[in-house]
């Protein structure tokens, strides 16, 4: 079983419904035993750094969510779920995040760029990877967000995204996996890294 972690802060049911499209099976949950008894958890998320920590904090899911993570057992962010996986996020003042991975979360700048960007991008894969397997290089997936992470650790890259900068699109460090876009909306390219987080890690 999946655990779909719930902090009020996602698309859950779309995450839900394509892990399930995938063979997967999922439970939408809040509750620390049933996320800590879970053979992998998503960590999903939509909106700005501090709400979703708080929205962990609230519902008392950081040392849970740090003791899966310690727990060697598969954990995958999405979007603002991979960016609260990081240290720091800059939007709107400096807030501390899970400091699962080391790195910050910095804001698109720029005069020329529409931000956030919303839409279809391409992934340059950097690294072999699971997560990334039967994934062709340059594929098109579908990203919604005004911040971006940078990892400490370019090790810790898997692939990359150009959108006037070039930032991290997927990351690993060991168990811990995140993706800043939207698998769920991503067709079959993000079904097939759902199927890949579902038979392969």
């Amino acid at each position: 079983m999946i655990a779909i972690i719930d902090f009020g802060a996602g698309n859950l049911h779309s995450v839900q419904k394509a892990i399930e499209f995938v063979g997967g099976k999922a439970l939408i949950t809040n509750d620390a035993e049933k996320i800590l008894a879970a053979s992998k958890a998503i960590l999903p998320g939509v909106g700005a750094f501090k709400d979703g920590m708080d929205g962990l904090k609230k519902n008392d899911l950081v040392p849970v969510i740090k003791e899966f993570a310690d727990s060697g057992k598969p954990l995958l962010g999405i979007c603002l779920g991979m960016q609260l996986l990081f240290e720091e996020g800059y939007e709107h003042g400096v807030h501390g995040g899970l400091s699962l991975l080391p790195g910050r979360v910095l804001k698109f700048e720029s005069d020329t760029l529409k931000i956030p960007q919303i839409g279809w991008n391409t992934l340059q894969l950097l690294k072999d990877s699971p997560l990334t397997s039967e994934i062709p290089d340059e594929s098109y997936v579908y990203f919604n967000h005004g911040y971006y992470c940078q990892p400490e650790v370019a090790a810790h890259i898997l692939a990359s995204t150009d959108y006037e900068v070039e930032f991290t699109s997927v990351v690993n460090l060991k168990n811990i996996y995140g993706v800043q876009f939207h698998p769920e909306k991503s067709q079959k390219i993000g079904l097939q890294i759902l199927k890949n987080f579902v038979e392969k890690i």
